[in-house]
């Protein structure tokens, strides 16, 4: 899977996000040089693990029979310490429909383990970049 990131030279700054067939626009805040008009990538990388909690939960509870209605995930950032090496997210998970407690903690447990939160706190990430003719 390829993500294309294009610039938009009608603007400072914003540039325009591909991924497969879905299109977002991304830019800086007006106080970074930008229009404010898109995600900051703090803001998609946040959101990535806000988005990857939602979605797994949701295929949990399908996959159970757990009769989760409504799902939502916030995701803070601290970003104060980053320059030292400490960027910190914490997220809040509410859940909705006729669950018991159990079933709550079951879904917040699962919610602890989706793909991106392994991914942010257990992978090493190497990256490479290459600049083409």
């Amino acid at each position: 899977m390829t993500v294309r990131v294009v610039r938009d030279q009608s603007a400072p700054m914003r540039h325009e996000i591909q991924v497969g067939g879905f299109t977002i626009a991304a830019d800086e805040s007006v106080e970074a040089g930008g229009e404010g008009s898109g995600f900051t990538p703090h803001d998609l990388y946040d959101a990535a693990l806000g988005a990857c909690k939602a979605l797994t939960v949701l295929w949990y509870a399908k996959r159970k029979g757990i009769a989760v209605e409504g799902i939502e995930v916030n995701v803070e950032r601290d970003a104060s310490q980053e320059r030292a090496g400490l960027y910190r997210l914490g997220t809040t998970l509410a859940l909705s429909g006729n669950l018991t407690a159990t079933q709550r903690e079951e879904l917040l447990q699962v919610a602890q383990k989706c793909p991106v939160h392994k991914l942010m706190t257990q992978a090493t990430t190497e990256i490479s970049t290459a600049l083409l003719p």
